[in-house]
This record gives C-alpha cells, structure tokens and sequence, in this order.
C-alpha cells in the first residue's frame, strides 16, 4: 500500500520541525536538540500518516500507539540526559569541521538530513497506516519483537545511566546487566524494533518497505552508532579495548572472558 499525497504530506510535516530544530539550536547554541528531535519525527509522522489514510484500520492505530510510546521514552531519556550539559563532542567536532558558517550549514548537515532519514524509514509506517488486512499471527510476531527491543533500549539506557550516577564507578567500564552480552543493548534494541514495524508493514502488505529498518540498521552499525562511537574509543579509554575483545558489538551472547569491575578506563 502506498499513497504519495500522505507520504509527500509526511515530508512536509519532517522538514517543517526540521526548521523548527534548526532554529532552537541556533537560539541554543545546541546542536544537540537534533538528538531529542530524532523520536519526535516518528511521532509526527505516524500521526500524520494515520489521520491522512481514507480508513485507518486495527493495525494501524495499534502501531502508531507503539511508536509513541517508543518515541516519548526515548524523548525523554534523551532530553533528561542532555539537559544542562554542554554540547555532545559528536556536534563539536562537526561545527569545528564546519567552521565558519555552522549555524547555517547545520540546516541541512544535521537538521534536514535527519528529517529526510526518518521520513525514508517511516515508510512501514506509511504501509500500516494504509493496510486493511486483519490482524494475524505476524502481527502478534511483531508486537513480540517490538517489546524485547523495547526492553533492550530502555533497560540498556537506564542501567548505563545508573552506573554512570555512581561516583565509584568513575573510570571504570560498564560491563554488567544487559551490557554484558552485547556493548550496545540500546543500539540492538532499536534495531529490533524498527524491524518490528517491518514485520507489521508486511502483515499489511508492504514488503517492500524492507527499505527502512535495513537503512535503520546500517545507521546504528556503521554511522551514527557502533561504528561512530568506538572509532577511537580504544584510544580514550584503555580497558574498553579488553571489554571489545570479550564482549559482542551488536547481537547479544555469552561474555568471552571475565568481567571488567577492577579494570579502570573511562567510563562509557
């Protein structure tokens, strides 16, 4: 299913709070909003794919009420994380690269590529808003993933966010709860849910939406996730190295070694 009024309408809807974006964090002399914008997009683009189809049936509402409570706890964590710190070193190192001229050029470096990223992996969204198939099996397959990626993303966030409140835990690596098996349960759970709402797409019909949770997962594996995050992580933080060497990257398994608790190095 696919309707280009309600998808070029959804465009429209991700660029405007682009802008909107861009202009707080000129404001703010804060890139680091675009990172609380990411969830928001979703929301906004599901609302407006949802309210735009003809007859938005069971499958429907069903995933759009998924993506809000996905994008509000993710909003949130995310808002309460940054709130009053400076700018995240990810955005630094852009405006020192894109210097002079940042605070025009972010317009479209950070704020319109982001809008066009979530408006390109919105398309199962699209899919489900406009499917008028029954709910089945794959759908309940679906709503099983979805609930297991949710419970590696907010639990990963919440258990880092813990150990990183502690001040004995300064200098050492997290290596426990969730982030024992995986270093990224929070990246890996994202993924799980993006290939949740695939599944919820083609229980609609729109197989060909496969598009969005592949680019999704290339992003988190390659670009603005594990990749992005570990490139000289080594470097900065000694005993993370021994954590690389026993820990799986991405898709979580048993610990190759011992945990890290009297190693020190910065910690994550």
């Amino acid at each position: 299913m696919f309707d280009l009024g309600i998808y070029a309408a959804g465009l429209a809807v991700a660029l405007a709070l682009a802008l909107v974006g861009w202009i707080a964090s000129i404001a703010l002399k804060n890139a680091s909003i675009a990172d609380s914008l990411w969830p928001v997009f979703f929301i906004l683009l599901g609302l407006t794919y949802v309210l735009g189809a003809p007859a938005a049936g069971d499958r429907a509402w069903l995933v759009f009420a998924l993506v809000a409570l996905w994008g509000l706890r993710l909003g949130a964590f995310i808002t309460r994380r940054n709130w009053g710190e400076p700018e995240d070193r990810r955005y630094r190192a852009m405006r020192a690269g894109n210097d002079p001229g940042f605070w025009w050029k972010s317009v479209y470096i950070v704020f319109g590529l982001q809008g066009l990223l979530a408006w390109v992996i919105s398309l199962p969204l699209l899919t489900t808003a406009l499917g008028q198939t029954p709910l089945g099996v794959l759908d309940a397959l679906a709503l099983l993933l979805w609930l297991g990626g949710l419970f590696f993303e907010s639990v990963g966030d919440q258990q880092l966010a813990r150990f990183k409140a502690r001040p004995e835990n300064a200098g050492k690596v997290m290596d426990q709860g969730l982030w024992r098996y995986t270093r990224h349960p929070n990246y890996f759970g994202e993924a799980c849910i993006w290939w949740a709402f695939y599944l919820f797409a083609l229980a609609a019909g729109g197989w060909w939406s496969i598009i969005a949770p592949v680019l999704m997962t290339w992003l988190l594996l390659r670009v603005s996730g594990v990749t992005l995050l570990e490139q000289d992580i080594g470097e900065r933080r000694p005993a993370y190295r021994d954590y690389i060497a026993g820990t799986n990257a991405f898709i979580p398994g048993p610990p190759r070694r011992p945990t890290l608790h009297n190693q020190t190095g910065d910690a994550k």
